[in-house]
């Protein structure tokens, strides 16, 4: 006796595309897809891109030195300041002494 096997019916392309009441299947899983897709590596992105920018950055003993660096230049600056002034200061109080000092030498 011979088996015969049965054949499966002819494809029909229109079982993807149209349901009965003509809504795109087909789109609305792909759509459903790359929405999963996209709530799933959405967090999983972020936390490898948060890593790979922190990765070339500076660790945080560099940083607290580059604050301290930062600081001491800042006081630096302020006594290049007063030492300007005390300098004109200084200038001020030579001018006084030599012009004190030249009416005794015209009189002798």
């Amino acid at each position: 006796m011979i088996q015969q096997v049965p054949t499966p019916p002819p494809f029909d392309p229109n079982l993807f595309f149209m349901n009965g009441d003509g809504a795109p299947v087909l789109v609305t899983i792909v759509l459903a897809a790359l929405l999963a897709t996209t709530v799933i590596l959405w967090p999983i992105m972020r936390a490898l891109g948060r890593r790979m920018e922190h990765r070339g950055g500076p660790d945080t003993a560099l940083r607290a030195e580059l604050q301290q660096m930062s600081q001491r230049l800042a006081e630096v600056d302020a006594m290049q300041a007063r030492i300007g002034e005390l300098e004109e200061r200084l200038d001020f109080a030579e001018r006084l002494l030599a012009q004190a000092r030249e009416p005794d030498r015209l009189h002798q």
